[in-house]
């Protein structure tokens, strides 16, 4: 099973675009799989045997995962990884020229060269994504302003403001269903954003309202 945003990622199309396929009836409901059984308990013997072993398939997976991760952050430490491509640090020296701080464009360096280490298959797209996002000013200016949030303190209402900004923008561009990001299974995205947040408890304040926010 795929989610309507790895669909659309995969044959490069809108989330729009698919929810239109599937309206039209182009693209049928999929049938659920026993790991999709929403009461196992009342489920039959050979269904719980099933949904078990599909179970143990996917932590499989995320060990096999987890393990290639190892190996390349283990890599990367021992400086057998290019850190950075020069789109990306083309990309870097935008920022500075934007008006970004040198905290923030550091911490970018920082967090693009642990993405592109711990999730290759996915880093360039996610990559692309902010570089568009960053070259619409309005947009921009949101990105702006969460660096520019570093030093208020926590109970600012500014932040409540800037939270509610990024919270509706990100709905707007990318949909209620699908936000960007990596996959849930990988312990890299929240390792990432704890870093950040320990940093500035006003940005760790940010993070906590934008996540209830997109959430509610």
């Amino acid at each position: 099973m795929i989610t309507i945003g790895q669909l659309a990622r995969y044959i490069g199309v809108s989330i729009k675009t698919i929810r239109v396929y599937h309206d039209k009836g182009l693209l049928p409901e999929p049938d659920r799989d026993a790991s999709g059984i929403r009461h196992l308990r009342s489920a039959t013997d050979e269904e719980f045997q099933q949904a078990l072993r599909e179970i143990d398939d996917v932590l499989t997976a995320r060990i096999s995962g987890l393990r290639a991760t190892q190996g390349r952050l283990r890599r990367l430490a021992a400086g057998h990884l290019a850190p950075l491509s020069t789109e990306v640090g083309a990309h870097l020296e935008h920022l500075a020229r934007w008006g970004f701080t040198p905290r923030w464009v550091d911490l970018q360096r920082d967090l693009w060269i642990l993405v592109f280490a711990t999730h290759p298959d996915r880093a360039t797209s996610l990559f692309h994504d902010q570089a568009e996002t960053l070259s619409d000013p309005a947009l921009r200016q949101l990105f702006l302003d969460y660096d520019h949030a570093y030093d208020l303190d926590a109970d600012d209402p500014r932040i409540d403001e800037v939270a509610r900004r990024i919270a509706e923008a990100t709905r707007e561009r990318y949909g209620p269903d699908e936000l960007p990001g990596l996959d849930a299974a990988s312990e890299i995205p929240a390792l990432i954003q704890d870093t950040v947040n320990a940093s500035s408890p006003a940005w760790q304040r940010l993070d906590t309202l934008i996540r209830a926010q997109l959430n509610a």
